[in-house]
């Protein structure tokens, strides 16, 4: 069926939402699968009641493959957030996001083996020239050795898994509601979360006040705003387009890394802001070319 809302305006709401995510964990002195932990727990308890009430009855209709795939999905969401939370310890926030947020070289490859999706030579184009916007963005703090690399490395890896996450999801959200799908991978990524800690030896408690807190907001602004956001357009959109938007987040990231933790905001990183956004535009651009056929498709399969 054709959405209420462009899918463009979710995208763009979660976009700003994930921007706040580094800037919240950085906030936080906890351990990196703690915060990952807290922030999909809070999440599962804030959408209980209504999926409780509501959605229950949906998991009945999961297939095998549902299962399956909804659960892989949510192991590789917890793998995304340890791998990126931990790589804030090591570099800038700039470089991380940077790195965590380069999905199109992994998303191409993905849909077009996974979906046959065809790839026009502008969207290659666009993508590209995002993607050198946003090396442009860190030039500066990117590192040959030492601990700078380390974290650049955890967060390519982080980059990859989200990239995973979402192509499954891609398969999975055009047969479940929003709710159910979500609620079961939140639901998996907290109890993977779980079982991390207790083999790390990390501590679930007690923290101050303000922990609480940025956990919290974790889960509300990035989580619900964001990671929610971008489950509901993948219905209508290919993870492609929402892995080339969610490239304006190092944007917005370093932004509020300037204002809050006086990270400087180089010449380098501002042209680089430009050219990200200069190579969505393209890509939006492309997508409005063929997004009559994409429709259609996706209305005929429905």
């Amino acid at each position: 069926m054709k959405p209420k809302m462009h899918p463009y305006i979710p995208i763009a709401i979660g976009v700003i939402a994930v921007a706040l995510s580094a800037i919240f964990v950085k906030m936080t002195t906890a351990d990196s699968g703690v915060v990952a932990f807290y922030r999909m727990l809070f999440s599962v308890l804030l959408m209980s009641p209504v999926f409780l009430t509501r959605y229950l009855h949906e998991v009945k209709l999961l297939t095998k493959r549902d299962w399956i795939f909804s659960s892989i999905a949510g192991l590789f969401l917890a793998l995304h957030f340890v791998f990126w939370f931990e790589s804030l310890n090591y570099t800038s926030v700039a470089s991380s996001t940077v790195l965590v947020t380069l999905q199109p070289i992994f998303a191409f490859v993905g849909t077009y083996f996974l979906f046959k999706e065809k790839i026009s030579m502008q969207a290659f184009f666009s993508a590209t020239l995002a993607i050198t916007g946003s090396f442009i963005i860190s030039w500066g703090d990117f590192q040959i050795g030492g601990t700078a690399l380390f974290g650049d490395i955890l967060a390519l890896l982080g980059c990859a898994f989200i990239t995973i996450y979402l192509l499954f999801g891609q398969d999975v959200r055009r047969r479940l509601s929003l709710m159910t799908y979500t609620f079961i991978v939140y639901s998996v990524s907290t109890i993977a979360l779980f079982f991390y800690i207790l083999m790390k030896g990390a501590s679930f408690g007690p923290y101050s006040s303000n922990e609480w807190m940025w956990f919290f907001l974790l889960a509300l602004i990035p989580n619900f705003l964001g990671h929610t956001l971008f489950n509901w357009a993948l219905k209508y959109v290919s993870t492609n387009v929402i892995s080339v938007a969610i490239l304006f987040e190092p944007v917005g990231a370093s932004i509020l890394a300037y204002y809050i933790f006086k990270e400087t905001l180089t010449t380098s990183q501002i042209a680089g802001g430009i050219v990200v956004i200069a190579g969505i535009l393209l890509f939006v651009v492309d997508l409005k070319k063929i997004k009559l056929k994409y429709f259609q498709k996706r209305l005929d399969l429905n």
